[in-house]
């Protein structure tokens, strides 16, 4: 998607310049014109309140930029006021050195100066804090509409593409074989196959599912590829889920375990395919690594799998930093390996 202008970051910095030069340019904007002879004391009390405007500055992106998202969105309440506190206190100290070192013809009254300074402090205080409040709601309501804009365009390529026709024409051209020779494989086939069918057709349209299910789903759909390459192909499936409370986004996993067999089976020596799935400790691990033939020139069945760019992709709008992916080639192995944190 696009970057709107308004949301790049140069023109952000440039608009922040703005509003705080146009901030702390109206006292002189406004003030009479009689008024505007210069006298040393002017420059002193100019240098002060450049000094005092860059502090107020810099306490409104301290209190947006880190106590806001340290604090208040931790519900560390009591820190957070006792932190603003002790700046309060800090500003009337810098405002007090400020006063003492550029306009020392003057007294120094702490009374009328602690009301000088709570009043731009709650300003800024209030500012800060509705400027972070309203960015990250326009930032939480953009990454949910790129969330919503991508489930639409996505579900049907989902159940379309995550399993091939080819693979199903394969499978059932299979158990047509197992019912001609009356095999016992022929029903618990059928048992996989319509497991399989209802997870992506009902199930799947669910927010989150079970670990558990997708665990299954997985094993169902590998033992369908096994029967369909028989001995051609060697797949190891290792599973490790001490905790069945875990969820996760339907059908998030079998691209990489579909593009494992897309790419991994054929004109492959010695093919071999290995998935690994661990959870434990809120995290998720897997990997999936298959041998590929490197030279082969074979057309592979462009409607076999959604792409390992457009789960990229999905995996950002549903986790953002909360997981890491790993693509990698390794002599004749391709490799993934995916971490993420269950929300």
């Amino acid at each position: 998607m696009k970057q709107q202008w308004y949301a790049k970051k140069w023109v952000v910095i440039a608009m922040h310049i703005a509003a705080w030069t146009l901030l702390f340019s109206l006292p002189f904007l406004l003030r009479p014109s009689y008024e505007n002879a210069h006298n040393h004391n002017d420059s002193f009390s100019l240098i002060k309140y450049i000094i005092t405007g860059a502090l107020w500055a810099g306490f409104f992106y301290l209190n947006a930029y880190f106590l806001m998202p340290k604090f208040i969105y931790k519900k560390k309440y009591w820190e957070f006021a006792l932190l603003q506190l002790i700046i309060f206190i800090i500003q009337i100290i810098f405002d007090w050195i400020l006063f003492e070192t550029f306009l020392t013809e003057r007294t120094y009254e702490l009374k009328p100066a602690i009301l000088f300074v709570f009043f731009p402090y709650i300003f800024i205080l209030a500012t800060s804090t509705a400027y972070r409040m309203i960015s990250d709601k326009i930032k939480y309501d953009h990454i949910f509409q790129q969330k919503e804009k991508e489930n639409l365009t996505t579900e049907l390529s989902f159940l379309r593409s995550q399993v091939s026709p080819h693979f199903m024409f394969n499978v059932l051209n299979n158990m047509v074989a197992l019912a001609r020779k009356k095999s016992d494989l022929l029903e618990p086939s059928l048992i996989k196959l319509s497991s399989l069918m209802r997870y992506m057709l009902y199930e799947a349209d669910e927010e989150k599912v079970p670990l558990e299910k997708e665990t299954e789903y997985l094993q169902s759909y590998i033992d369908l590829q096994q029967q369909r390459f028989g001995n051609n192909v060697a797949v190891n499936f290792y599973t490790e889920v001490p905790d069945k409370s875990y969820t996760i986004e339907p059908m998030l996993l079998i691209p990489f375990v579909e593009n494992a067999f897309k790419h991994g089976t054929g004109i492959v020596d010695n093919a071999t395919i290995n998935i690994e799935l661990k959870a434990k400790n809120n995290l998720l691990h897997f990997m999936v690594s298959n041998k590929f033939n490197p030279v082969s020139n074979e057309i592979k069945d462009k409607t076999s799998g959604i792409g390992l760019t457009n789960v990229e992709r999905r995996l950002n709008l549903l986790y953002g930093g909360s997981h890491s992916l790993l693509i990698k080639k390794n002599d004749d192995w391709f490799m993934v390996s995916l971490q993420l944190n269950f929300h």
